[in-house]
């Protein structure tokens, strides 16, 4: 049975069962719809969250970008996991005893202002749809080479998916396909990467085989093989950076205040029936989390390799177009594998100089790595599944804040208040719905690769959320009009730096022209630290907080025992 078919099958396996979870755990109300009626098991909702957390950034793109990068990118496999630590940790069981159930409500209450829900509302919208815009890239980047259409299709049939389980289930209904979705997407990780170690190094588990020597007798460890691969081809040492140490920094920092203030998972903290089950969840997730996170090193280093010598041959020599193996030219239809025969003798060669002639696009490593490894079909078409999963899990996460934020944030808490809950309901179906054909829209012309795009929305999350969040849980005085103020700057900032170096001049996005160094994906971290400024600078010149906000601000520290989240 060839890839293709074994393709449809699994992945329409998946697509029915994920429709089927939806059909039955479709929401009736809208304490369903936003929050699974506070009612899922903390061992499920860990699984939840893994899945709503891991996105195609972390299934797709992030072990291209170690493979690529080497040393560098380890800083988004730190700022990733060190900022679900922060959130479960510090900030989860807090905004989980205010039992407000979206950020734009946390922050319209504690901070007494309409005004302050409004700007909170329009950070959602504007971080969830750069997230997701890199989301629904990846769909249509396994559907484009697995189904063989072209990424257009991809992405609409992506949208068709997710719109069915997310406008029918709601949170509920999402919540248990993101369960399935989990056991699909670390399944797909992990299998092939078994297969791979075992044949590179000999140990079935890939983290003791990225530090075993390699199966070929050469006793060389694989890392010091792709060092020497790498400087023989032109490339820098593969474990040492090439990044200023200050942007490392800023990465990694603004990856991982921006995932704290990620207000798709942040929501996910709200499903469970207590307090004490929000920290058990948040402490399964970290553990389902961390299988597919120390997996992804020894993932990318397996098939740098692998690529290195298809592409160039065991000699380095290069190999003839004509005999390429079949996964170049399969990779070569969807434009994200090119070769130049800059020479004219018919030879690839793959290199970090100007011998280079061939464009490989950093997002189909884990894609292509069971075809680069010669693995059977199904574990390609399972790979295929989880790729999807992953992209489709966090997909329906996002714009289900969206929706809410639309309907309940907006609508309900502003414009509307005594709309009845039949008609809420049909409102955050009715947004989800058009937050979909603009997601879309976003997938199909993206500003970015896939861990590029998610690394952005990080930074605005972390410009505009975490801070508000931060100061109103820790600064009891922290009034409105600095958080407003606050919001407003942080965001403002980020978004204007990465638009100017990605969109209007990106001839210019080179290190001599960033501000002290730190590049587009790491400036939400100054973002960050520009939004606190400006909130203590106003909230110095204007009335702390009313006295009984300071109260509950104060009650809320002490997380024992909660009781169901509000949604009024």
């Amino acid at each position: 049975m060839d890839v293709q078919l074994l393709t449809f099958i699994i992945v329409g396996a998946t697509f029915a069962l994920y429709i089927a979870i939806a059909v039955w755990a479709r929401a009736g109300s809208t304490n369903d719809f936003y929050v699974a009626g506070g009612g899922v098991p903390p061992v499920l909702n860990g699984m939840a969250t893994a899945a709503d957390w891991m996105s195609a950034a972390s299934f797709i793109s992030m072990a291209g970008l170690i493979s690529f990068m080497g040393y560098d990118g380890a800083v988004y496999l730190m700022g990733w996991t060190g900022g679900y630590v922060l959130l479960a940790l510090c900030l989860a069981p807090y905004l989980r005893k205010f039992g407000k159930f979206t950020v734009p409500d946390f922050i319209g209450d504690r901070y007494y202002s309409q005004t302050a829900r409004t700007v909170a509302v329009f950070c959602a919208i504007f971080v969830c749809f750069t997230y997701v815009a890199g989301q629904m890239r990846g769909v249509g980047v396994v559907f484009s080479r697995f189904l063989e259409v072209d990424i257009v299709t991809g992405v609409v049939i992506g949208m068709v998916i997710v719109f069915f389980y997310t406008v029918l289930g709601g949170m509920k209904g999402i919540t248990y396909t993101q369960v399935a979705q989990f056991c699909v997407m670390i399944f797909a990780y992990i299998v092939p990467a078994v297969f791979i170690s075992i044949m590179v190094t000999g140990h079935i588990l890939p983290q003791t085989g990225f530090g075993a020597t390699l199966a070929d007798g050469s006793g060389m460890h694989i890392l010091q093989k792709l060092d020497n691969l790498s400087v023989e081809l032109g490339f820098h040492e593969y474990t040492s950076g090439s990044k200023s140490t200050i942007d490392v920094f800023f990465i990694t920092f603004a990856l991982m205040v921006g995932t704290a203030g990620l207000p798709h998972v942040i929501v996910r903290f709200f499903t469970v029936p207590k307090v004490h089950d929000a920290r058990k969840s948040a402490g399964y997730a970290l553990a389902f989390i961390a299988i597919l996170y120390t997996t992804a090193p020894s993932l990318a280093a397996f098939a740098r390799v692998n690529m290195i010598e298809t592409i160039n041959g065991p000699e380095l020599t290069g190999t003839s177009y004509e005999q390429a193996p079949s996964w170049i030219k399969n990779w070569e239809q969807t434009g994200l594998i090119e070769f130049n025969d800059k020479n004219g003798d018919g030879v690839m060669f793959y290199s970090g100089d100007e011998r280079n002639e061939m464009k490989v696009d950093r997002d189909i490593m884990v894609l292509a790595n069971p075809e680069i490894a010669n693995l059977p079909a199904w574990v390609i078409a399972l790979v295929a599944a989880g790729g999807v999963a992953a992209a489709l899990s966090t997909s329906a996460g996002l714009l289900l804040v969206i929706s809410t934020s639309v309907s309940h944030d907006l609508l309900k808490r502003n414009f509307a208040p005594n709309i009845t809950d039949k008609s809420e309901l049909f409102y955050a179906r009715l947004a989800a719905g058009v937050a979909i054909v603009i997601a879309g829209y976003f997938g199909i012309n993206p500003p970015g690769f896939v861990a590029q795009v998610v690394a952005f929305a990080f930074g605005l999350a972390a410009s505009s959320f975490f801070p508000a969040i931060i100061m109103g849980i820790f600064s009891k005085r922290m009034n409105d009009k600095g958080a407003i103020a606050g919001m407003i700057a942080g965001i403002a900032f980020t978004a204007a730096y990465i638009i100017y170096f990605k969109f209007v001049n990106p001839a210019a996005n080179v290190p001599e022209n960033w501000w002290f160094g730190i590049s587009p994906e790491g400036i939400g971290t100054l973002g960050m630290i520009v939004n606190f400024l400006v909130a203590f600078i106003v909230f110095k010149f204007t009335d702390e907080a009313p006295e009984e906000i300071q109260e509950l601000v104060e009650s809320i520290r002490y997380p024992k025992g909660a009781g169901e989240a509000s949604a009024h």
